[in-house]
């Protein structure tokens, strides 16, 4: 039988997320001849090559070394999981919780979260991922996040989801344009404007559909990879953008300038803010606390 320790499935399980031996010693806090030492005793264990380890060309892992990574977090996050029910048994939530979010709703919706859930349980260790959907669903998918915060636009039938709070998309405007002073705006009547294009996903493809839909073509000014870049050049007057409404917006760009949200007529662009995670995964405590209160808050706070 295979003879390994608890920690040298710790530092294997890291593995994945690093190009080089040198890289992962770093950010496990230990020397890389102590971990190269670590991995050669637990392919001796297991009897396979698990990675590959070349100075020039940096850290591999083998398919049998990706398989046992990915069960490596398994074994890991159900320990942690353990832990974490006998202190819930004991009254208290603890142990770590993965969360990712995405780009363009992390500064709306995460503080109010994090705030909160430090609050009612202060011993859950909340480590963030930010990222698009091209980032997060992987994550998703190989267990190195809990559950996500995201749009429910192009998910895969292997995600659960629950709904945190419904949205759809507005029309960013600068405050002296004259459709700004409109209660809605008609997209027909934006598509001479300049559009700043929110380069992200999913959020591109739905602004592109939104406009073929109704048989437009917008009139692309710039595409711009973050929501503060689009909402500060709006502020400017350089045009206009398509975003979600979302909780906690003010009408200032980050330059201060002021900027206004008006939605589209007809409405358009509906869709839900989603809690995802993997089908075939069990949530945690932890992470079903920190769903049930991304509800909660941000619900309360409204989407406008």
């Amino acid at each position: 039988m295979a003879s390994f320790t608890f920690r040298q499935l710790e530092l294997f399980a890291s593995l994945p997320d690093h190009a080089t031996l040198g890289s992962a010693a770093k950010d496990l806090l230990i020397s890389e001849s102590a971990l190269s030492h670590a991995l050669t005793e637990l392919e001796r264990a297991v009897g396979e090559q698990l990675c590959i380890r070349r100075k020039a060309k940096g850290l591999h892992l083998t398919p049998s070394g990706r398989e046992f990574a990915l069960r490596a977090r398994e074994i890991l996050k159900a320990v942690d999981s353990l832990t974490a029910d006998l202190g819930h048994r004991a009254g208290e939530l603890s142990g770590p919780l993965a969360l990712g979010c995405y780009t363009g709703l992390a500064s709306n919706v995460l503080p109010a979260v994090l705030q909160g859930m430090g609050e009612k349980h202060p011993r859950v260790t909340i480590d963030i991922s930010v990222g698009d959907h091209s980032e997060l669903l992987p994550a998703l998918d190989d267990g190195r996040l809990d559950f996500a915060i995201l749009y429910d636009l192009g998910l895969h039938a292997e995600l659960h989801t629950t709904v945190i709070y419904e949205t759809e998309v507005m029309a960013i405007l600068a405050e002296d344009d004259p459709l700004a002073q409109a209660e809605d705006v008609d997209l027909a009547d934006l598509v001479p404007k300049p559009l700043i294009m929110l380069d992200t996903a999913p959020s591109t493809a739905n602004t592109q559909l939104m406009f073929a839909q109704r048989g437009l073509a917008p009139t692309i000014k710039a595409s711009v990879p973050h929501i503060d870049l689009a909402r500060a050049l709006v502020g400017r007057g350089l045009g206009y953008c398509l975003l979600m409404s979302r909780p906690n917006q003010i009408g200032l760009s980050s330059e201060g300038r002021q900027i206004v949200s008006r939605p589209l007529r007809p409405r358009s662009g509906r869709t839900s803010v989603v809690a995802a995670w993997a089908r075939d995964a069990t949530l945690t405590d932890r992470a079903k606390a920190a769903v049930e209160y991304s509800i909660e808050v941000l619900e309360a706070l409204g989407t406008t």
